[in-house]
């Protein structure tokens, strides 16, 4: 593994510990510190990646910069051809940038659920197993 990835579980063990605890302190404090930092990062990753904020303040800029100038003699044909062009052009880009934030949202929410139910199955899984076990053999 690693050195990154050991250094962020923060848990000291020593030789002399009983194995048990070692294990309970392994899978109940730094295993879920490690993974609150991994879905810490795949939250922020999704943040960066889709910059909801920046494209939500930029929605009616014009697509990639694209904007035609006016005459500057008065010329209506050539002026309304202009204002539509740009109009076309930020029309577009806010089609796109919706397109994107809306995009950004549905991961941002599929992150924060798939965060969960890994944080929550990891810290389940021994009594899943203990009552699995317990069913096993007790009551079958």
């Amino acid at each position: 593994m690693p050195e990154k990835v050991l250094a962020a579980v923060p848990v000291q063990y020593k030789r002399s510990e009983f194995i048990m605890f070692s294990w309970l302190k392994w899978h109940f404090v730094a295993m879920p510190l490690f993974l609150l930092s991994v879905w810490k990062n795949y939250i922020l990753f999704g943040l960066d990646f889709f910059s909801v904020p920046l494209l939500a303040s930029t929605l009616f800029a014009p697509w990639r910069r694209y904007r035609w100038s006016y005459s500057k003699h008065f010329n209506p044909v050539a002026y309304l051809g202009t204002f539509i062009s740009n109009l076309f052009s930020r029309i577009v880009g806010a089609i796109c940038r919706v397109v994107l934030i809306v995009a950004g949202i549905a991961l941002q929410i599929a992150i924060l659920l798939v965060g969960a139910v890994v944080f929550l199955g990891w810290v389940l899984i021994p009594f899943v197993f203990l009552a699995l076990l317990y069913v096993l053999f007790y009551v079958i």
